[in-house]
Order: structure tokens, then C-alpha cells, then sequence
């Protein structure tokens, strides 16, 4: 998989992971529409929100395909080290896309200054299990609002991957 900036794709061996721009909205919306697991209601978040975590308040990545097609995405927040999303297209699960996406993202906020990552995912989940390996403990705050169970990364946890 190539790091850095767009070029063109031809086939998945020449996948591409870049940061994501608004002309990734159309695709990132398609996979985290496609998603069986922590489910979003279309409409909930709006392009503006969206545009506002990728550009203002933090920043995103994508595993390009071929150009305007994505594998998934993952969106870090800079101010308080949040995981925003981070989803894989489910028939492309198992191929490394998350765990690229992943770990891009938490060595850039990590590199931000921050000391500890959380997010918080659908209990009993393969995101769940997921972060799990990837080294994320359960904080003991319990379930949030929106019934997700909380995660956190502490920097002297980290063992990069990427």
C-alpha cells in the first residue's frame, strides 16, 4: 500500500492511503452507510460537520482504491484526541485497511502532543475486538449517550504498527 498523497489506482495493489479531502464525501458517506455494526441514521451528521472534522478540527484518512473509490476512512479529532470514526467498506474487512487507517491516525495524534486517545464503539463488536488488539483498555465510565462502550490509548501503550 503506498503512503502519501492521491495517484492513480489501477487495482487493489496499488492502494493508496491518504489524508481525505470534501471530495471524499460521496465515498465516505457510502461506507459508513454500509457498516452493520454502530449503525448511522443518513441525516444525523451533515456534510458540514463532516467537512468541519476532516479540516478544522482534526484530520482524515483514506484507503483509496482507484480514484473516487475508497475502502474506508478514519477521522482523528486534534483538540481532544477523540477517534471520530473510523470504518472499513464490511466485504473489505480483513485485508489490513483498518489497521493502516488506524494507525496512521493514532501516530498523528499522538504526535499532536496528546497523552491519551479515547472513542467510544458498539459493545461486543468487531470494532470492539478490534481495538482491543490494538491495545485500547475500557475506561470504567461505562456506556456513553449513545449506548457505546468507552476505549482509551495512553501514549505509553502505543506500540506502532505502521
Amino acid at each position: 500500500m503506498k503512503v502519501g498523497g492521491a495517484t492513480d489506482c489501477r487495482d487493489n495493489d496499488a492502494m493508496t492511503l491518504r489524508i481525505a479531502t470534501r471530495d471524499d464525501t460521496a465515498e465516505i458517506w457510502r461506507v459508513r452507510y454500509a457498516v452493520t455494526e454502530n449503525k448511522l441514521t443518513p441525516g444525523r451528521i451533515s456534510d458540514a460537520e463532516l467537512h468541519a472534522y476532516i479540516e478544522d478540527h482534526g484530520r482524515g484518512w483514506v484507503v483509496e482504491l482507484a480514484p473516487g473509490r475508497i475502502a474506508g476512512f478514519s477521522i482523528g479529532d486534534a483538540r481532544d484526541g477523540h477517534i471520530w470514526a473510523m470504518f472499513v467498506d464490511p466485504p473489505l474487512h480483513g485485508q489490513g485497511h483498518g489497521r493502516a487507517l488506524h494507525d496512521v491516525m493514532v501516530n498523528w495524534l499522538f504526535a499532536q502532543g496528546h497523552q491519551r486517545l479515547d472513542l467510544g464503539t458498539q459493545p461486543d463488536s468487531r470494532a470492539e475486538a478490534f481495538y482491543r488488539r490494538a491495545g485500547w483498555a475500557p475506561t470504567d465510565e461505562g456506556l456513553d449517550a449513545h449506548g457505546d462502550k468507552r476505549f482509551e490509548l495512553r501514549i505509553e501503550n502505543w506500540n506502532s504498527h505502521a
